[in-house]
């Protein structure tokens, strides 16, 4: 028997989705022996990982274990009874449609709402793989941390209720990274889809050089939208109060290591969204999602200033004329732009 195929019998987890972030999960879970199956869909990530034990294109500084194998097909992943969709969110649903089969467990790690039809990713993943139990793992998490073994807590909210977490939890943790228990799917999505946009706005603050009075404020009134938006779609606020949600955005509003922070700064500094869309190495989630969580936002009548006006500026307005119209909006109770459907 081979050493591939000694590690392939006993592999446990697959992971779709060789960026940084599928990088280290790999790298996370092999971090105790155990081994991993990683798919990548370049070519050049596949023999670097095999080869060198190395992701120079999308997680350069991390040493990457030798229980990680990468490949290219698909079809391998046949039979791996828990597998981690690290996919950017847009390309979601057409990688999971490649599978052979589904597996027992899909966790889902990528961030987001899918354009054009306006789905959570459980929605995708429930249409593509309807045999497997969903689950999401979202939180706090810079990449370069989690394959460093920094500490690190997460949300793994299992649409399967307590016998999922019971099979996921001994997978997933390890000693520096904390998985805690939710069932709440929905919220889990909502907090990491909406904090991407508000990151953008964010990077945008620090960009125009408004201050941190300005940056505090806007990540307050933006975690206000997200408890507005997730309650509408039938989020719990306590699911949104933590890891996933509160933990997860100020993680990603304050910090340079944030790609839509970065993206914000840019676009700040008077650098045009096209231009900064054009890199393909990193994927600002927030820049895509933007535009359909604003015109889910309209359609279910929930008010959401910060995320149109960043809506707004990706398709072209002047940033500083997008934060002029924001500061112009009527004073009203702080109370009344928490809950419901008010305006902020």
């Amino acid at each position: 028997m081979t050493l591939r195929q000694a590690q392939d019998e006993r592999a446990e987890i697959a992971v779709i989705g060789a960026g940084a972030w599928g990088t280290a999960l790999a790298q996370l879970v092999a971090s105790d022996g155990s081994p991993v199956l990683i798919w990548a869909y370049e070519a050049e990530v596949v023999e670097a990982i095999n080869r060198t034990r190395s992701n120079p294109l999308f997680l350069k500084e991390a040493d990457l274990s030798s229980a990680i194998r990468a490949t290219g097909d698909l079809g391998e992943l046949a039979g791996i009874p828990i597998v981690l969709a690290v996919t950017p969110a847009q390309v979601l649903g057409k990688v999971l449609a490649g599978l052979a089969e589904g597996p027992r467990d899909l966790v889902l790690c990528s961030k987001g709402i899918e354009g054009g039809t306006g789905r959570l990713m459980n929605e995708v993943a429930r249409e593509a793989c309807p045999e497997s139990e969903i689950a999401v793992l979202s939180g706090p998490t810079f990449a370069h941390e989690v394959a460093a073994g920094l500490p690190t807590a997460v949300t793994l909210a299992c649409s399967g209720g307590e016998p999922q977490w019971d099979r996921l939890m001994p997978a997933i943790a390890r000693p520096a990274f904390r998985p805690y228990y939710s069932d709440d799917v929905t919220g889990a999505e909502i907090g990491g889809a909406v904090k991407n946009v508000l990151a953008i706005a964010c990077g945008l603050v620090d960009g125009l050089e408004l201050g941190q009075n300005a940056r505090a404020a806007l990540i307050a009134r933006g975690y206000a939208e997200m408890l507005r938006f997730g309650e509408a779609l039938g989020a719990r606020r306590e699911t949104l109060a933590g890891l996933c949600g509160l933990g997860d955005l100020v993680l990603t509003c304050s910090s340079t290591s944030s790609r839509n922070f970065s993206l914000g700064v840019a676009l700040g500094q008077g650098r045009s969204a096209a231009e900064l869309m054009a890199d393909r190495t990193t994927v600002a989630e927030g820049a895509f999602t933007a535009p359909v969580l604003a015109a889910l936002a309209e359609e279910r009548g929930v008010a959401m200033p910060i995320v149109a006006a960043v809506n707004a500026i990706l398709e072209g307005e002047a940033p500083r004329e997008a934060v002029a119209a924001l500061l112009a909006r009527p004073l009203k109770s702080e109370r009344d732009g928490t809950a419901g459907k008010a305006g902020a």
